[in-house]
């Protein structure tokens, strides 16, 4: 008996020494620590430094969605996440968030950049010059990396930005409609360069329709809301909001919804291929972005509203625009 015990124990462990042991799961091919990483782009010849914000949960085992986030002038990538409050939301929506900086160094201020913007001067009133970075290009450029590194989805690519970035968000929904989803421009809609009757038709003529919301404070006195200002900005936010309503083949007058005290939603919709075009209009709101976790940063461009939370409410208007597979596929 014992020695029928010993012998079957010999088999059992022979067994055992000829099976392969379980294969350890292999690495993600996109794996990131959550946190912000540095993902290198390039664009023309030149490599750059882009930060990108990595989500709570993030496993890199499927493709997750992509916001850019652009900066205001003189601003960068760093102080934009910060300024937005956007870490806490892709957190919680599960996305990436990459934070570029602008092709030009602003004069004065430290690590700051601007956004070129084909034939509109900048902030210090100068018309970008031809050794100047194409940034639109670099955009696109930066979609690539963030995809390849991150395992991003070409499908849900979105772009929002800050005053001078807003208007970059909103020159990428009139030259990148088959790279990016929709847009969610934060005072500094625009819909084309200031021409001598309000936005020129001939600078933004996108291919599809792009799903468009917006904000804007009507106390911004930097990009006012009835338009004038700068050389840059002239037109107002009501002539932008028309125009993309115009572009996407939205039918009907736009509708106003008094959110709260000081908050009107305005919406148009039906759009062409199930596009929408939104915008909320914060009466005493200044050149600053709802829902900003840092009220004080900049008390000179006026109040931040905390009535809308402007993070979140693109958000989830985002999640209702995805690219279509073909349109996603063009873009590649």
């Amino acid at each position: 008996m014992l020695r029928r015990l010993s012998h079957l124990l010999l088999v059992l462990t022979a067994g055992l020494a000829v099976t392969p042991p379980a294969q350890a799961a292999a690495e993600p091919r996109c794996a990131a620590p959550a946190g912000t990483v540095t993902v290198p782009v390039t664009s023309a010849g030149t490599t750059y430094p882009v930060s990108v914000y990595v989500p709570q949960g993030y496993t890199g085992r499927r493709a997750v969605p992509l916001v850019l986030n652009l900066h205001g002038s003189g601003s960068n990538g760093e102080n934009q996440l910060a300024i937005s409050g956007m870490r806490q939301t892709a957190d919680r929506g599960g996305f990436l968030v990459a934070v570029p900086d602008g092709g030009v160094p602003q004069p004065g201020t430290p690590d700051g950049h601007t956004w070129v913007i084909p034939g509109v001067p900048n902030t210090s009133g100068q018309f970008p010059s031809p050794d100047d970075r194409d940034d639109v290009r670099f955009l696109a450029d930066t979609i690539d990396a963030v995809a390849a590194r991150l395992c991003a989805d070409e499908s849900r690519v979105y772009a929002t930005g800050f005053s001078g970035g807003a208007r970059m968000a909103s020159l990428l929904a009139c030259r990148l409609p088959d790279r990016i989803a929709a847009v969610a421009p934060v005072a500094g809609l625009r819909a084309g360069n200031p021409g001598p009757a309000g936005p020129d038709p001939a600078t933004c003529a996108p291919s599809r329709p792009v799903p468009v919301l917006a904000f804007h404070g009507q106390a911004d006195t930097v990009n006012p809301y009835d338009g004038g200002g700068a050389g840059y900005w002239q037109y107002s936010v009501p002539a932008a909001y028309g125009r993309w309503a115009a572009l996407d083949g939205c039918r009907g007058k736009p509708r106003d919804r008094e959110l709260t005290e000081h908050v009107t939603l305005t919406t148009s919709r039906p759009c062409r291929a199930g596009a929408e075009v939104s915008l909320y209009t914060i009466s005493d709101g200044g050149h600053t972005w709802p829902g900003s976790p840092y009220p004080d940063a900049f008390p000179e461009l006026g109040k931040v509203s905390y009535e809308v939370n402007a993070s979140d409410v693109m958000w989830r208007f985002f999640t209702r625009h995805p690219l279509r597979p073909d349109k996603a596929a063009e873009g590649r």
